[in-house]
C-alpha cells in the first residue's frame, strides 16, 4: 500500500482558501480553544481545525509517525531560546505518547492513532508552555510581527518596531558572513603564509 504525504508547504496552499475565508478566530473567547486550535491559529494562521492537516503539518520529517522530537519541537520545547529542561521535555512527551499511542514499541505516533485520538473527542493537552513555536527565525518574524503589524505595502519606513530593526540587523550580519565567506574561498593560497609545519615536503 502507498503512502502519499503532503509537505506542509502544499498543505498550506490547500488550506488558504478556508484560512483566508476566516478574517477571525473561529471562537470569539480564547478560552473556547482547545491548545490544538490555538496554535492552528496563532503559528499558522489556520482557522478551521482539521486533525489530518495538523498532523502533516508537524510530521516534520514526512514518515508517517511523530517522534519525541517532533512532539517537543510543535510544543516549541526545542527552540534554540527554549528554557524547559529534560524533566518537562520528558514529561511532555511520555504524556502525549500514553494518551495516543496504542501499543506501538517504538512509542512513535501515527496519523491513523492521532485522528482516532481527535475523533474520539479528546485533545492535545496544553501543558501551560505557550502555543508552540517551531519555525525558523524568518518564518516566527513573518507569522508573529510582519502579518500583524504590516502587510505587503508597508514602505521601508513603516518597518521601525524594534523586531523590523533586529530582523533586518540580523539579515545584514548573514549577508555580510556570506559576502567574506565568498571572497575567502576566491582568495589564492600564498605560499608563504603558510607556517612550515603545515607545508607538504616533497
Amino acid at each position: 500500500m502507498h503512502h502519499h504525504y503532503l509537505t506542509p508547504a502544499a498543505l498550506l496552499l490547500l488550506l488558504a482558501p478556508h484560512a483566508l475565508a476566516h478574517n477571525h478566530p473561529l471562537h470569539d473567547a480564547e478560552g473556547d480553544l482547545t491548545w490544538s486550535e490555538r496554535h492552528m491559529q496563532e503559528e499558522h494562521h489556520i482557522y478551521n481545525f482539521d486533525s489530518g492537516a495538523f498532523f502533516h503539518l508537524h510530521d516534520f520529517d514526512n514518515s508517517g509517525t511523530w517522534t519525541r522530537d517532533e512532539v517537543l519541537r510543535f510544543y516549541g520545547l526545542e527552540q534554540p531560546d527554549s528554557t524547559a529542561s529534560e524533566e518537562t521535555k520528558q514529561h511532555v512527551w511520555q504524556t502525549v505518547a500514553d494518551l495516543i499511542n496504542t501499543g506501538r514499541p517504538d512509542g512513535e505516533i501515527t496519523m491513523g492513532e492521532f485522528q482516532a485520538f481527535i475523533h474520539a473527542g479528546n485533545t492535545l493537552p496544553d501543558f501551560g508552555l505557550g502555543p508552540g513555536h517551531h519555525g525558523d527565525p524568518e518564518y516566527e518574524y513573518e507569522i508573529h510581527h510582519f502579518e500583524k503589524y504590516h502587510n505587503e505595502d508597508s514602505t521601508e519606513e513603516e518597518l521601525n518596531h524594534p523586531e523590523d530593526i533586529e530582523h533586518f540587523r540580523t539579515h545584514d550580519e548573514e549577508e555580510d558572513a556570506e559576502i567574506a565567506q565568498a571572497v575567502l574561498e576566491q582568495s589564492p593560497i600564498i605560499e608563504k603564509n603558510i607556517p612550515n609545519k603545515f607545508r607538504v615536503r616533497g
